[in-house]
């Protein structure tokens, strides 16, 4: 820098020496050339950028100049002002503030997943639901959030409703019913199981069996349904069934007082009553074609313990692998030994952490 500085000082005194041996007229024309050049910089660039070489320069040449030149330099009074601000700045620094603090990221993934799956919730909707679960955002964070994600707002989000959300809110109101029946082992007498199930949950009601279901017995089991769900009758609004004989008008009137219409499947379209009919293949490969059947108290014991480990232990694909209403927490992973619990004879395992 000092060399720089000295070579500075060389040319310039190199081009005063040369300004010497010029007349008076050739520098008075320069001066004019350069002055119109200074003018046509100042129009094309107002602020231009000088290095600290530029400065010393003109710092130590602009004191030679008279008072009215000086006035109308690039070095002006509020330049020398700006770089005293410039230095106080350095030298007093504080911690800078940022503002508002950012959003935590998993507070943004929650107001997405809210906006995706709930295409007709606004801010306010979002913001509401965000503090039951303890979090306080402002609905114009919400807002910004989702401009940011290119989420549109709640009456242009998704005016579509999808099959898939169509079907599974349908399901919620729906359970499903159908005979199926199991041969004794010694006598050869078959046994009638009646049962209902839930589609939403995959919650089964094996409500009773028989050996001769009639029209009354089936009427019978439609009020069993009823004390069976306690009070939740309200939650159904459909029941479906095939057009077997044993369900005569009394067992639709029974449900229909307790608000649920009953709606029948196609002649000999089984598959239309799809949810039922694969509880029946599960329980046959499972349990029942699996076991000698001695008869009907047999049959419902088996039935009995066979329910509770698929209402309450047995995992459902439906379900992402949990059970419909499990009876104990799920742990989480630990090092712990695990406990065998057999069903049915050891049939079917159950397996549990072992209690310390």
């Amino acid at each position: 820098m000092a060399l720089r500085l000295l070579y500075l000082i060389f040319v310039r005194l190199g081009g005063w020496l040369v300004l010497l041996g010029r007349s008076s007229a050739a520098k008075d024309v320069e001066l004019l050339v350069l002055r119109h050049e200074v003018a046509v910089l100042r129009r094309a660039t107002p602020r231009p950028q000088l290095d600290w070489a530029d400065r010393a320069v003109l710092a130590a040449l602009i004191r030679r100049l008279p008072r009215l030149l000086r006035e109308h330099r690039l070095v002006t009074p509020g330049t020398v002002l700006r770089r005293h601000r410039r230095l106080v700045t350095r030298k007093w620094t504080y911690p800078s503030r940022t503002g508002r603090p950012p959003v935590d990221d998993a507070v943004v993934a929650l107001i997405e997943r809210m906006a995706r799956e709930n295409s007709g919730w606004g801010y306010r909707r979002i913001q509401g639901e965000l503090l039951k679960l303890g979090h306080r955002v402002a609905a114009t964070t919400i807002r910004r959030v989702l401009k940011r994600l290119r989420i549109p707002p709640a009456p242009g989000r998704d005016t579509d409703l999808s099959w898939r959300r169509f079907l599974r809110a349908q399901a919620t109101s729906m359970p499903a019913c159908d005979f199926f029946h199991v041969d004794c082992a010694v006598t050869l007498k078959r046994v009638y199981v009646f049962f209902v199930i839930e589609v939403a949950t995959r919650y089964v009601h094996v409500l009773d069996t028989t050996t001769n279901p009639d029209g009354a017995w089936t009427t019978r089991q439609a009020r069993n349904l009823l004390m069976d769900l306690g009070g939740r009758d309200a939650d159904f609004r459909f029941l479906i069934r095939d057009r077997a004989g044993q369900f005569t008008a009394s067992f639709d009137a029974v449900l229909a007082d307790a608000g649920i219409e009953v709606v029948k499947i196609p002649p000999r379209s089984p598959r239309a009553n799809c949810y039922a009919e694969r509880f029946v293949g599960t329980v046959r490969r499972e349990a029942t074609d699996r076991l000698l059947i001695i008869n009907e108290h047999h049959l419902r014991s088996v039935l009995d313990c066979y329910v509770a480990h698929y209402n309450h232990r047995r995992p459902h694909r439906a379900r992402q692998l949990t059970p419909p209403r499990p009876d104990h927490p799920i742990p989480g992973p630990s090092r712990t030994s695990v406990r065998r619990r057999p069903t049915l004879g050891g049939l079917i395992n159950e397996y549990e952490p072992a209690a310390a």
